[in-house]
């Protein structure tokens, strides 16, 4: 059971091979951060069974009051509810903070459970409370 980032060791049919009249960047952005890999952007989680799961771009950062925090990150945490079958956070501006976040896309295992929206949002703030920081507790709640 292992986390980190997705990095593929060979070439494939259809692989970008450069980015248009900027093949520099394309180098520092794929190539360079694992000296012969090419680096995808993305974590994984590897099982003990071999298993590979996505977790998130790794780039994708919400700043919040100077605090860098990982979206995949606070997702996880959220996916980890009892009610909770998916998430998605995403940022939005703020205006005492810079920027805010919230579980915007969040599918329930059963929609007719009998959670109601106020219940399960106090249930996630506290989950992430415990589990990351009380800053990174969502300021809202959306179930779809």
């Amino acid at each position: 059971n292992v986390s980190g980032a997705l990095c593929i060791s060979q070439a494939w049919p259809g692989m970008a091979r450069t980015i248009y009249n900027d093949h520099k960047r394309f180098l520092e952005t794929y190539l360079t951060p694992y000296p012969g890999f090419f680096f995808t952007g993305d974590g994984v989680y590897r099982t003990s069974e071999g298993y590979y799961q996505l977790t998130g771009r790794l780039d994708d950062i919400i700043n919040i009051s100077g605090h860098r925090l990982g979206t995949a990150e606070v997702e996880d945490v959220v996916n980890h509810h009892v009610a909770v079958a998916e998430s998605a956070v995403i940022g939005y501006p703020h205006e005492i903070k810079g920027e805010g976040k919230m579980p915007a896309f969040l599918s329930l295992k059963h929609p007719s459970g009998g959670y109601r929206t106020a219940t399960l949002a106090a249930e996630l703030r506290e989950l992430i409370s415990k589990k990351i920081a009380k800053y990174a507790a969502p300021e809202y709640v959306q179930v779809t």
